[in-house]
């Protein structure tokens, strides 16, 4: 079955439409310092307003334990949105409650109102079917129909994600529809030759996705603190880099699968290493294979790929036809350790074909190293979610919506 879209719902004037968004921002001080996710939502909230649609947009934001918690309130996102908008937007202070009915009472054709943050009730991510369903159905109360289009939590079963989308009509938005389309052409028909950027903290946080696209890509680089259980595993000492010890044997099949299936595998060949994890610390560069032979020993550490590794990762890049990338090659959020992931972004703006950034902190990245979303083909909004796509796994919030 294909996804059901938002044409499928017929005309919208005057329903009272849901938009279940992802609006799961990174706040400082009460303010946007990233207002990607907001963006990505404005092609589908402007369609529905220029139908007539009354929009109710609902969203978490972090993890408030099911309770309210100022430091998670949308507020701030809803002011963002209506600027973005260019027009008002109500806010309720509750979910379910008083101010979230009269938000939807007091809506007209074309007007948008945010709900307060959805985990602030329990039901939201109760692992109980019934308690789920039990929030689901009062979020069904304040709308006609459900527009799903919060790609960052389609993996998770949760109420206003799986079980509100048994109980209205519901479509995928332009957000989910793009999103799908894309990830659809990483796993079953990229064009060639196709390049798979790994990098963030964790090995184990990456392989479902390396065992899924291992037999389908041309290449894999590996960066980021995950690149020292490679390296380790090589052979290397790593000082006091990040590695786990317990994905070595893992590591080690990865590679000789990738040997076995003419998959090139590319590995740091050098690293910056530093003194201590700060971003004022001393630090050198050093060949990957000698990490502990610089002045700081055993306990030196590995924070970006080296410069002559940006340059073999940015070659490969650029030499790509379709290229995903997940997760950064160093701690970007320290400008001395920044350099590294700034070649493979760059890299992939200059990409002669599909080049997509896999969401969480590449997306983060990006952002903050100044360029812009349209250099690239695309930026997904969903990190988890991109992942267990690629890994081929089931997705609840997919599946409601009629993807198989």
């Amino acid at each position: 079955m294909a996804l059901r879209t938002l044409s499928s719902l017929g005309p919208l004037a005057g329903k009272r439409v849901i938009v279940r968004a992802d609006l799961n921002v990174p706040l400082k001080d009460a303010r946007l310092t990233d207002d990607g996710r907001v963006r990505a939502t404005l092609p589908t909230l402007n369609a529905l307003i220029n139908q007539g649609a009354r929009v109710l947009v609902c969203s978490h934001l972090g993890r408030p334990d099911g309770a309210p918690d100022v430091a998670f309130s949308l507020a701030p996102v809803a002011q963002r949105l209506a600027e973005l908008l260019g027009k008002p937007v109500a806010f309720a202070r509750d979910t379910v409650g008083e101010s979230a009915h009269e938000a939807v009472a007091a809506l007209e054709d074309g007007d948008v109102a945010v709900l307060e943050n959805l985990r602030f009730n329990p039901g939201e991510t109760a692992k109980d079917d019934s308690a789920r369903r039990a929030f689901a159905e009062q979020l069904a109360e304040l709308g006609d129909v459900l527009v799903s289009d919060g790609f960052g939590v389609v993996h998770r079963k949760q109420a206003s994600v799986y079980d509100l989308a048994q109980i209205l009509p519901s479509a995928a938005g332009s957000l989910i529809e793009k999103e799908v389309e894309v990830l659809d052409r990483l796993t079953e028909k990229p064009e060639r030759p196709y390049t798979v950027v790994l990098g963030g903290s964790k090995v184990s946080d990456k392989l479902g996705v390396i065992d899924h696209l291992l037999p389908r890509v041309d290449r894999l680089l590996v960066g980021g603190g995950m690149m020292f259980t490679f390296l380790a595993a090589q052979g290397y000492k790593v000082g006091s880099s990040l590695l786990e010890k317990d994905q070595l044997d893992t590591v080690t099949r990865y590679m000789a699968k990738a040997r076995e299936l003419g998959v090139e595998l590319v590995l740091p060949v050098d690293a910056v290493v530093a003194a201590s994890f700060s971003a004022d610390a001393d630090h050198v560069v050093a060949p990957a294979s000698a990490i502990e032979a610089t002045a700081f020993g055993a306990s030196g550490l590995g924070l970006d790929i080296g410069p002559e590794t940006a340059v073999i990762f940015a070659d490969a890049v650029r030499d790509s036809k379709t290229v995903f990338w997940n997760g950064p090659m160093g701690v970007f959020e320290m400008a001395a350790f920044a350099a590294g992931t700034k070649a493979v972004a760059k890299a992939l703006t200059e990409v002669d074909g599909l080049s997509v950034v896999g969401g969480g902190d590449s997306a983060a990245a990006v952002r903050q190293l100044g360029f812009a979303d349209d250099e690239f083909g695309h930026i997904s909004t969903g990190g988890g979610a991109s992942l267990e796509f690629l890994e081929g796994k089931k997705l609840p919030g997919l599946e409601v919506l009629g993807w198989q």
